[in-house]
């Protein structure tokens, strides 16, 4: 490790002097302005930084004074040294690719408080002044050698799929949708802001008295909104199939009863919504450190599903990526090993599912496993293992082999790995967003905003030439 040694206050001289060079990239800008919290768009939007006096994207200007303080703290005086001031004068922008040198020299020194003034200048790549000041420090008085300590590898990528999916379908005409029994505030909260945002025009299934309370106990604007009424939760969801199937609405959204209420009407043989297609549900998921949305199925309907209610899981997946602009989407058949074992059901399960592509019973995507986790989302996983496929390492879609295993998938990537989610029911007559009382409220509208584009390019791909 690179040894840290400081300069003591009897040490310096005046007119010594220390310099780093620095290198400005987006991700710094990037990263400053999470660090920070300053999102100026002059820093962050090239749209409007383009209209800016400076006609492009330019670094914080506090950037350049931490590269001041980086060298007072590693180099002059070094480990030890207590900042006491700064002023500074900025001069020119610092833009993405800029090379700025730093350099501090010691201008004054105070005995009696152990203090050192040094004059600090940054000039960028042309020898341009960018920055120019005057720090005080205290420095150390004792000396100082010690092993620097080791920074985390920081991988950074924009994660911004939520407002991707959000602007597509703003784009869209509302689509006129019930809330199935919205008897909580956030199942009512959720409503409003979709509707505000123009994704839907919400029908309000529910009990009509328990819903005025509660939009008067909570503050939430109505505003006009249709309300259907029922007498309980179960009632809720006959009476919102049964719009459904009316074509009085065309999305369901779940509200505060459970999922099994919802699900049982939708499943009913004869009063239902479905169709041939078996019902399953996927997440739209958009991780940070993953270029590209990825879709994960079923982890929320069916618990142990066979191989053709697989190959309808897999063509609801297809049709869905379809759906959002996924040209030819990868399906990666997930299982434990990435080769066939009669011994784990899986594997035979995704050979299969592979073969019926190959005879045209899945069509729209492309299709390979059984694959393991890692070398289904990592190339050079994939290298390793000497996987040739045009899958591997880039999948689109995530076919789980069970719904436990679906489930702690995709409640892993939410939790730990800090995943947008927006989820939805496929296979049915209309879509059908469940939500769980622990989402928040940005996944359910990402859920919402799903459902409108599933609706809206349904219907254009329908529409009479």
């Amino acid at each position: 490790m690179p040894l840290l040694q400081n300069r003591t206050f009897d040490e310096i001289a005046v007119g010594d002097s220390a310099e780093l060079k620095r290198t400005l990239t987006e991700d710094d800008i990037r990263l400053f302005a999470v660090m920070s919290g300053d999102v100026n768009p002059a820093h962050l939007d090239p749209e409007y930084a383009d209209h800016t006096r400076f006609h492009g994207v330019i670094a914080h200007g506090m950037w350049s004074g931490a590269l001041i303080s980086t060298l007072l703290g590693t180099e002059l005086p070094g480990p030890g040294t207590i900042y006491i001031g700064q002023n500074l004068e900025f001069h020119r922008p610092v833009r993405p690719g800029d090379t700025i040198a730093v350099h501090i020299a010691a201008t004054e020194k105070m005995p009696e408080r152990k203090r050192v003034r040094f004059d600090c200048r940054c000039l960028n790549q042309r020898g341009e002044l960018v920055t120019s000041g005057v720090a005080e420090v205290i420095a150390p008085t004792e000396k100082i050698r010690r092993e620097a300590p080791e920074l985390p590898d920081i991988s950074f990528r924009a994660h911004n799929g939520y407002e991707r999916l959000l602007h597509a379908a703003q784009g869209m005409p509302a689509v006129r949708s019930a809330i199935v029994h919205p008897c909580s505030e956030e199942a009512l909260r959720a409503a409003l802001e979709a509707r505000d945002a123009g994704l839907i025009e919400p029908v309000l299934v529910g009990p009509r008295e328990r819903i005025l309370r509660l939009a008067a106990e909570t503050g939430l604007p109505l505003d006009g909104a249709e309300i259907v009424d029922t007498e309980h939760s179960h009632a809720s969801a006959e009476c919102a199939v049964a719009l459904a199937r009316a074509g009085s609405v065309a999305a369901l959204i779940k509200g505060s009863l459970h999922t099994d209420e919802l699900m049982h009407a939708v499943v009913d043989k004869n009063l239902g919504l479905r169709t041939p297609r078996r019902i399953s549900h996927a997440f739209l998921i958009d991780v940070p450190n993953y270029p590209k949305p990825v879709l994960i199925t079923d982890a929320a309907i069916n618990i142990c599903p066979k191989l053709m209610d697989k190959r309808d899981i897999v063509q609801n997946a297809i049709d869905l990526a379809l759906s959002v602009g996924i040209r030819e989407p990868r399906v990666a058949l997930l299982s434990a090993v990435e080769t066939v074992n009669p011994d784990i059901a899986s594997t035979l399960d995704a050979a299969a599912l592979c073969k019926m592509a190959d005879r045209g019973q899945i069509t729209g995507g492309l299709l390979d496993g059984p694959l393991a986790f890692d070398n289904a989302i990592n190339l050079e996983a994939a290298r390793i293992k000497g996987i040739v496929s045009p899958v591997a390492g880039q999948a689109d879609i995530l076919v789980v082999p069970d719904l436990e295993a679906g489930n702690m998938l995709y409640k892993h990537l939410t939790f730990l790995a800090g995943a947008d989610a927006a989820g939805i029911v496929l296979g049915a007559r209309v879509p059908i967003v469940l939500t769980s009382r622990a989402d928040p409220l940005r996944n359910r509208l990402a859920s919402t905003a799903l459902a409108t584009i599933l609706i809206q390019t349904r219907a254009v791909r329908l529409r009479p030439a």
